[in-house]
């Protein structure tokens, strides 16, 4: 068992060494799995966890339905029509469109919960317009994943139900326990990304392919046209506010085909080839996006053979001297390996935070910190699929988001602990 836990880590490391150089994403993750399962002498489970990857409707249906809109909006120029008609106000903004980025994402995802749906629908507005502005596409990619575990504020939220179902609280009270706390963190890593970006010089002199920014007065912006892009968006925060009732069933690739047809009406394009756009648009999703959380999911399936994640959480389960420590830094650490947050603060949380009290911890802080640290790590995971959606969006890889993100995250996680945990 040693020997196979050895072996396991290594194959990690050299996965993370992988892709910090930039090998083919979707290779690397895939190999790693197979190698994980073969290690683990399940061979076959490289190829269930491939089947069960592709059965992701849910995640499927938005990205396919954003990447064929944003092609619609391509081919009408109705983004080009809004970066346009924006360039002048987000270039006055300078920097600071970095932590506003990231601080407008964090409170849509209260809204929208969903921090791969999240990163679809605000990633396909905001993360051009950063890039037209000047900002570099991997920080533009980092600030709207850099914004995803707001969701912790919405009381409906079920990591939040979790924590009141372990600790016989109410969703109020646990929200309002860690509301402070949660939005520390996310001005820590808005602000970090912005720093990060001011060191590595790419706050500013990004050029977008020419032709999409035209030179003052040769491009008259037509508002009509501008709007479209942000009709989505609108509907689905309307919809999950409960401002607009009719809005709230629908779904984000609901909103994304809405936006398609209203592209249509606004700008008369011949609606054959607005189709033959969309479409091309989901293909691609499905070869590059989708290809690669695949493959996550894949290496994901690998770690799980191999038993690494549920050691890692079985230790934290049965260390209970060190408990304040691996509540945070247990699913920290596992969202990382994951790309997920939600199954390493489902088993602590269920398993220990039952016990908080009898550790001398709060369990409504216990609770917030697991499930919190959970989410930030899935926020710098290379594997996540939010994650690889904004890289998709940006044009650079998953690893080139994951590692800007990475020191704002460790900051936050490690003040969320004391202020929740130590202070």
């Amino acid at each position: 068992m040693l020997v196979m836990t050895i072996a396991s880590v290594i194959v990690v490391i050299a996965t993370i060494y992988c892709l910090v150089k930039r090998y083919e994403t979707r290779l690397v993750l895939f190999c790693s799995g197979l190698i994980l399962t073969l290690i683990g002498g399940a061979p076959m489970d490289t190829m269930k966890a491939f089947s069960h990857a592709m059965l992701e409707t849910k995640l499927f249906e938005a990205i396919i339905a954003v990447m064929g809109f944003a092609m619609v909006m391509k081919a009408t120029e109705c983004d080009k029509h809004l970066i346009n008609l924006l360039i002048k106000p987000l270039r006055r903004a300078g920097t600071l469109l970095i932590p506003c980025s990231v601080l407008v994402t964090f409170f849509i995802n209260i809204s929208i919960t969903s921090s791969a749906g999240c990163s679809a629908a605000v990633g396909s507005i905001l993360i051009p317009l950063m890039m037209a502005a000047g900002i570099h596409p991997a920080i533009a990619g980092a600030c709207i994943y850099a914004g995803t575990y707001g969701a912790m504020f919405n009381p409906g939220y079920p990591q939040v139900a979790l924590i009141v179902s372990v600790t016989n609280s109410d969703p109020v009270q646990v929200v309002a326990n860690h509301f402070y706390p949660l939005l520390l963190c996310g001005i820590i890593g808005a602000v970090s990304l912005w720093i990060i970006a001011k060191i590595r010089h790419e706050d500013r002199g990004y050029q977008m392919p020419e032709g999409t920014i035209a030179p003052e007065g040769e491009f008259k912006v037509k508002i009509s046209h501008a709007i479209v892009p942000l009709i989505p968006i609108v509907i689905l925060v309307l919809g999950s506010m409960q401002i607009v009732p009719i809005f709230k069933p629908l779904a984000i690739s609901h909103a994304m085909i809405i936006g398609c047809f209203c592209a249509f009406l606004v700008t008369r394009k011949n609606p054959q080839e607005l189709s033959k756009e969309f479409w091309k648009g989901a293909g691609n999703a499905f070869g590059h996006v989708f290809g690669i959380i695949i493959c996550a999911l894949v290496f994901v399936g690998g770690l799980s053979t191999v038993g690494l994640i549920q050691q890692l959480i079985q230790v934290m389960i049965d260390v209970p001297a060190i408990a304040k420590i691996s509540s945070g830094v247990g699913p920290f650490l596992l969202g990382i390996m994951s790309g997920s947050g939600d199954a390493a603060s489902v088993a602590f949380n269920k398993a220990v935070t039952i016990h908080a009290e009898d550790f001398g911890i709060h369990p409504e802080s216990m609770g917030s910190v697991v499930a919190i640290a959970g989410g930030l790590g899935r926020t710098m995971s290379p594997v996540a699929g939010g994650m690889i959606i904004c890289a998709t969006l940006a044009g650079v890889s998953p690893m080139e988001t994951a590692k800007r993100n990475a020191p704002g995250m460790i900051l936050a996680m490690l003040s969320l602990m004391f202020f929740m945990l130590f202070l």
